[in-house]
């Protein structure tokens, strides 16, 4: 009986993170399957997407990436679970007076749950993203998540909302890399 070759789906967002994550993982073996969400449509953005991702150029790298990977890429609409989680979230906080961080109820929401939850329905063991953090089993073989190995670039913070269900799925390849390294 051969044993399945196991299947990571990799969030690409078209940058070199995410870019390197999966061609890491496609070289070490796994069978690697690029996903990538669709945050926003070009009318929502206001025709403003500095410093966002998800727009049609980071989708149009993030596919080509792909091809040169040799992987199968999809692209899925996310707008409408992140506008009623994420973005209902962060301007209820904002108008209760709170300093809301969307990027760690979209990690926990989004990311690790409902992505994941696509991933898995492709037969996937694990979700791997380009965050720079690391994940290490506890003598009692819980999962531990770490800082990245680059200081300057870690995003463990982002992260620290994972639990145990949703660590023993994730993968960040990028993690035990300085950031120069993996932009080489």
């Amino acid at each position: 009986m051969n044993k399945r070759t196991q299947r990571v789906v990799v969030a690409m967002s078209g940058g070199v993170d995410s870019s390197v994550a999966a061609a890491l993982l496609a070289r070490a073996g796994y069978d690697v399957v690029g996903m990538m969400m669709r945050l926003w449509s070009e009318p929502a953005m206001g025709g403003a997407a500095h410093n966002r991702c998800c727009t049609p150029t980071q989708m149009s790298d993030a596919r080509r990436i792909a091809d040169q990977l040799g992987i199968p890429f999809f692209v899925l609409d996310t707008q409408d679970v992140f506008r009623g989680t994420v973005v209902q979230a962060f301007i209820a906080g904002h108008r209760s007076g709170d300093t809301p961080n969307p990027c760690l109820e979209c990690n926990r929401r989004i990311r690790f749950e409902w992505l994941l939850n696509h991933a898995l329905a492709l037969d996937a063991d694990y979700l791997a993203t380009g965050h720079y953090a690391r994940i290490t089993r506890d003598a009692a073989g819980g999962w531990q998540l770490r800082r990245g190995r680059d200081d300057n670039k870690d995003q463990s913070y982002v992260l620290s909302v994972l639990g145990q269900a949703q660590l023993s799925r994730a993968m960040f390849p990028v993690g035990g890399y300085p950031k120069a390294q993996v932009r080489a």
